[in-house]
């Protein structure tokens, strides 16, 4: 039976299978450093850089697998979160929210970066990182925190301005990495990129070149 081509939209290959595998084990090798609880018992992690990465390089659709993939894992009650935490508890406790906002986040960090046939430019990847690797993180979690913790959700945001910096340093350096993987081995994104559009000339370029027209 022949395959409409939304089947094969949803449908994954081998190769697919093997990097929606590969960047859940990123994300649980980042863990491996552990955590440190702040606010409300919800830990700081080096995981959020690999649900950007995720997002980035395996598109929407793939990226928001791969988390899917983890997050199961976890439930099943492999020690994947920083600090060997896993099973299906940590989905009652403060975090919930923002783990299962990293299936979001990776969706629309890849919905960014993807959102377009040329190469993403660097502002575009950096918008990615922090629309949908950290705010977009910060929408599913904080409610759910304040949910769990049974404090105001003004209070809970204020409280959150906490993790920022840390994050905005990992949107920055997953930024690099994705635009050093963009020039270098563009192979890594599975698809076919159109070139950069050229800059626009100067006013002194234009000028430059318009004037020896209108001395001729």
């Amino acid at each position: 039976m022949a395959h409409t081509p939304a089947a094969r939209r949803w449908s994954l290959d081998a190769t697919d299978i093997a990097r929606v595998a590969v960047f859940a084990a990123i994300v649980a090798a980042l863990g491996l450093p552990g955590s440190v609880s702040v606010f409300g018992g919800v830990p700081i992690t080096a995981q959020t850089f690999g649900v950007m990465l995720a997002g980035a390089v395996l598109g929407p659709r793939l990226g928001a697998v791969s988390m899917t993939v983890f997050l199961v894992l976890v439930a099943a009650g492999l020690p994947l979160l920083a600090g060997g935490r896993g099973g299906i508890g940590v989905f009652v406790g403060p975090s919930a929210g923002y783990m299962i906002g990293w299936i979001a986040g990776a969706f629309l960090t890849g919905l960014i970066v993807h959102s377009a046939a040329r190469k993403p430019a660097l502002w575009r990847t950096a918008l990615a990182m922090i629309v949908g690797g950290i705010l977009m993180i910060y929408a599913v979690g904080i409610p759910v925190q304040s949910l769990v913790t049974r404090l105001p959700v003004g209070e809970t945001v204020l409280a959150s301005l906490v993790f920022l910096p840390g994050d905005l340093l990992k949107a920055v350096l997953a930024t690099a990495v994705v635009t050093t993987l963009l020039r270098a081995y563009p192979r890594a994104f599975r698809r076919t990129w159109l070139p950069t559009a050229p800059a626009a000339p100067s006013p002194a370029e234009q000028e430059a070149t318009a004037r020896p027209a209108a001395m001729r």
